[in-house]
């Protein structure tokens, strides 16, 4: 392919991530700085679309005469993020021809604005923020009789659609948290951290689903609980500690997380550690990035069990190396059993891993 591209250039029609669940590995080509091309699976599209935005932030004119120059042999139709919010994906002007020297400026989308019922209904809910007291008294239960709760509810309901889905698009996500911030900085606090009838909020929801492109725009906010627990004792940061992430972007935005947040909380189902959790799931590049981040080696769960004890049982050598490198880890501590990592070691089969603890204590 001719010229160095300085942009990527993606196909951005249709839904961009519904179409990506179906056939995860669905080829799509990328321009690269390089002027060569390389081929990426939809599954990385998250990560390149940061890419995508600074690109377009600073470099129109470059891109401009990229694209008037191999725009007739790619045919690549552009979309700007900003028109890619809203899942409204209309092709951008194709520039044809070497005589179109600077094409007109993509246009800029109309300001976003929340549906009137929305924006209606942040304005009631901003107005019971200063005023909590109003819905303590019990016979203002009923939606019917009580404004507040129907628009509570309404905000609720629209903020997990748009922020919450596998196929949550981060343009979306970042229109309306700077629409609520623009209502009140209170209201946004709240809206970020409302959570659903399991306890999860939108920062669980999107960890979970690696939409890391939208844990970082809630992170940026500066008013997101980190260390919210859901109803089953689990924070953000514990997913993130469970999550299989291929992009340095993306394991960028996790360690961003891990600092923020208490690496070191206890699920209160089992008092496990985000650490107990990576280790027992073999997330080796989680251990290293929560041990850089402060993590106890040494804390125990309800039985008793260390993250060394949970990497000699499960058989992780290279995780089992990287514990006892702590200068902090004790492995003399035993479980509710009486057990010691030695023993679990020896009692899982894994000889090899409890000849790494007899040199560690000798």
């Amino acid at each position: 392919p001719p010229g160095a591209l300085k942009s990527i250039m993606k196909k951005r029609d249709g839904p961009p991530r519904s179409e990506a669940e179906g056939s995860k590995k669905s080829l799509q080509f990328v321009g690269v700085l390089n002027g060569e091309y390389e081929s990426t699976s939809s599954e990385e599209e998250e990560e390149e679309e940061e890419e995508e935005e600074e690109e377009e932030g600073d470099s129109s004119s470059e891109k401009a005469s990229a694209d008037s120059s191999n725009s007739e042999e790619q045919g690549d139709t552009e979309t700007s993020d900003e028109e890619a919010g809203e899942g409204e994906r209309e092709p951008g002007r194709e520039h044809k021809g070497a005589s179109v020297t600077l094409p007109e400026p993509p246009e800029v989308k109309e300001k976003f604005e929340l549906s009137p019922r929305m924006r209606e209904a942040c304005l009631i809910v901003k107005t019971h923020l200063g005023h909590p007291g109003a819905t303590k008294s019990k016979e203002v239960l009923s939606p019917a009789r009580c404004p507040q709760l129907a628009s509570s509810s309404l905000v609720l309901q629209e903020w997990f659609r748009l922020s919450s889905q596998k196929s949550s698009v981060p343009d979306t996500v970042a229109n309306h948290l700077l629409a609520f911030a623009e209502v009140s900085p209170a209201l946004l606090a709240h809206v970020v951290n409302l959570a659903d009838g399991n306890g999860n909020t939108a920062l669980h929801y999107s960890v979970s689903h690696s939409n890391f492109h939208i844990v970082r725009l809630l992170l940026d906010t500066g008013v997101c609980n980190v260390d919210h627990q859901n109803k089953a004792g689990y924070t953000a940061l514990m997913l993130a500690a469970l999550a299989a992430v291929e992009q340095e972007d993306d394991m960028n935005v996790v360690r961003r997380l891990f600092s923020m947040g208490n690496v070191n909380a206890k699920a209160s189902q089992a008092g496990q550690t985000a650490l107990m959790l990576a280790v027992s799931h073999g997330r080796q590049e989680m251990v290293e990035a929560l041990l850089a981040c402060g993590a106890d080696v040494n804390l125990q769960d309800e039985e008793g069990s260390t993250a060394l004890m949970c990497a000699c049982e499960h058989g992780r050598v290279e995780t089992v190396k990287l514990l006892l490198a702590q200068p902090t880890c004790n492995i003399s501590i035993v479980d509710s059993d009486g057990n010691n990592a030695v023993a679990i070691a020896l009692e899982a089969g894994h000889s090899n891993i409890a000849v790494l603890l007899y040199a560690h204590l000798n």
